[in-house]
């Protein structure tokens, strides 16, 4: 027999091997394989009955029987087809480690004649990605195969979602998977779940060989209830099985490294696959579950209204540069901190498009409606989407106005002035992406025994529902100017759970040139509709997703010159992908790479693996890197 095998590496095909006599190993099973002079962890895609004794043999099973059914392994391939990765590198991200006893030592006889008549049948090797096919390229995530009868996704929002969908969870007689965006949250699930039943953790925060014993116990019927992140989507799931997806609006659902391809969609279409109900649970749904609910592919389940914090909208325009707190922040914070309360600061660290101080406008694209992003070295404005260069304006076009500025407020300027302020009041500064490690956990610490806390969105995580008096948004304009159409999608969620944040007489204050804005509306009035309406039409009018697909594509080369040769080749041959549009080559922040957007319609993967293919090949072989994200919820510029 030959086994073809797939590693963790950016290659297409698979690599063939000699099974040892004795073995009995299936498709789905992953093994170890000599590779490059090391010994490498690979999955098993398919056995042909042939002989070639010039192959290698495998040299050890990793499993002691397939982790993956033949089902799996087609989703797998579809998951690889939509984010453009390798078949192996998508198993090593959604699989959890192999247990260290069978990847240590032979399969035994004993284990070897058990499972022998259980084991799927040999069969030809898979399609290469190049060989994708339509169905793994061109239809919609969640959308059933011919003869699936899933349930339409459900979205739970508004208050009390997470009581409900315990209260659902608590009722169901099959198999539970709660999934969360991070480790943290998947522990706090645990927790909870652990008081229905016995639950196991499927994530990177318990040891690898619980992960392994969880794995099993799932599969074999030992356990019913599992929490997990992103290593848990292929998790052994039974008959009436419930599949819970915990904010699911949230970027990290699709973090970086293979595949890039958001859990969401994944969950989606596996419950289309194998017909399990899938929950979402979520303040703010992204607006491509909205779209997909409107679109009759999802169902909404809102709770009735809950107290909701008064909300304050300071109008800013022509003030804020000299001081970060207008009267009414300042007064709020007075009055917060002397009734005992603990008060949240908001600001961003971003500050890459121009706006007008006068009138709020920010210069924005004409054809593509997103904000221009700012260089002060090039003195230019640039679409990080079609490429339009264009030199700053002088004067506002909305006003006539002089005063175009890149103007924001960071966290160390307003803890400063903050300080002044109340000198007698305990103020701590929290940004956990700019402080780390040792330096992050003082943050935290002090953070946790301050009253007055400055920070930017991930400081949000330090405080539970109801438990603030009043969150201040310093200048949430800088959010709304990024330049990336998602930008008052992030916004809008930002706000929102800051509001669930906030005690029911507790106040919202957000400072804004943009007083009039649809997201700062649909908070004031708790009504999502405000927000998703307008949103919607956006995206649909210049096609964004989830109308239009969108897929950026990266390329770097050892010397400027090649990055810029190579980008332009790459540009020629995306021309004549049918049913696309490829705006031209641009520069990234850093002028260390190009980076190409291509918009087309849902089978964009699969329009796009042809002719990508040469470049990718010859990546490692060190004439440059292809790197292509499909629907990026982080946009990379």
């Amino acid at each position: 027999m030959i086994a073809d095998v797939v590693f963790d590496a950016p290659v297409a095909h698979p690599f063939s091997y000699r099974v040892p006599p004795g073995w009995t190993v299936g498709p789905g099973q992953r093994v170890v394989a000599p590779l490059g002079g090391a010994e490498r962890l690979g999955m098993v895609v398919a056995l042909r009955d042939e002989t070639n004794e010039r192959l290698k043999l495998l040299l050890r099973p990793a499993d002691s029987e397939p982790i993956l059914s033949p089902a799996h392994l087609d989703l797998v391939h579809w998951i690889a087809a939509q984010s453009l990765s390798s078949v192996g590198s998508t198993c090593a991200a959604l699989l959890p480690p192999p247990s260290p006893i069978a990847a240590g030592r032979p399969l035994g006889d004993e284990v070897r004649s058990r499972r022998a008549a259980a084991l799927p049948q040999a069969r030809p090797p898979e399609a290469s990605l190049s060989e994708s096919s339509e169905d793994g390229g061109g239809r919609r995530a969640g959308q059933a195969p011919l003869g699936a009868a899933a349930p339409r996704p459900e979205l739970l929002i508004g208050a009390g979602r997470e009581r409900r969908l315990l209260e659902r969870i608590a009722a169901a007689t099959g198999p539970v998977l709660v999934l969360a965006a991070d480790v943290e949250t998947s522990a706090r699930w645990a927790q909870r779940l652990a008081k229905l039943d016995r639950v196991v953790r499927l994530d990177s925060g318990v040891p690898e060989a619980e992960r392994c014993r969880a794995w099993a116990d799932l599969a074999g019927g030992a356990a019913r209830l599992a929490t997990g992140t992103r290593s848990a989507l292929l998790a052994p799931l039974g008959p009436d099985a419930i599949v819970a997806l915990i904010d699911e609006h949230e970027a990290a659902h699709k973090p970086p490294g293979p595949p890039r391809l958001h859990s969401r969609d994944i969950v989606l279409e596996r419950a289309a696959r194998d017909g399990f109900a899938v929950t979402l649970a979520t303040p703010t749904p992204s607006v491509d579950m909205w779209a997909a609910a409107l679109a009759g592919r999802a169902t909404l389940a809102p709770s009735p209204p809950a107290p909701w914090p008064s909300i304050a909208i300071a109008d800013t325009r022509g003030i804020l540069r000299r001081e970060p707190l207008t009267p009414p922040l300042a007064r709020g914070l007075r009055e917060t901190v002397a009734a005992g309360r603990r008060a949240l600061l908001l600001v961003s660290r971003l500050t890459s498009a121009l706006a007008c101080d006068e009138c709020g406008v920010v210069i924005r694209c004409e054809a593509c409606a997103i904000a221009l992003a700012y260089s002060r070295a090039a003195a230019a404005l640039a679409c990080r989407l079609c490429g339009r260069v264009v030199p700053l304006p002088e004067i506002c076009p909305a006003c006539r106005g002089r005063r175009l500025t890149p103007f924001g407020w960071g966290a160390e300027r307003v803890e400063h002035a903050v300080r002044r302020r109340f000198p007698n009041v305990r103020v701590a500064r929290y940004d956990p992406d700019a402080a780390r490690g040792a330096r992050g956990e003082a943050q935290r610490a002090a953070a946790a025994a301050a009253a007055v806390v400055i920070g930017t969105r991930g400081a949000l995580r330090l405080f539970g529902p109801a438990s603030l008096g009043l969150v201040g948004f310093v200048s949430p304009d800088q959010l709304l100017r990024l330049p990336d159409f998602r930008a008052g999608e992030r916004t809008f969620a930002l706000l929102w759970a800051s509001a669930e944040r906030l005690q029911p007489d507790g106040t919202l204050l957000i400072q804004t040139q943009h007083p009039t804005h649809y997201a700062f509306d649909a908070v004031a009035r708790q009504d999502l509709t405000v927000f998703y309406k307008p949103e919607v039409q956006f995206r649909a009018e210049l096609g964004y997703p989830p109308f239009r697909r969108l897929a950026v594509i990266t390329v770097r080369a050892g010397a400027p010159g090649d990055t810029e040769r190579t980008a332009n080749d790459v540009a020629a041959a995306l021309r004549d992908a049918p049913g696309t549009v490829m705006y031209p080559p641009a520069a990234d922040r850093r002028q260390r790479a190009r980076r190409i957007v291509v918009k087309g319609p849902p089978e964009l993967p699969r329009l796009l693996t042809p002719v990508l293919a040469p470049w990718r090949a010859r990546g490692a072989g060190g004439r440059g890197i292809i790197d292509v994200e499909v629907d990026p919820v982080e946009w990379p510029f």
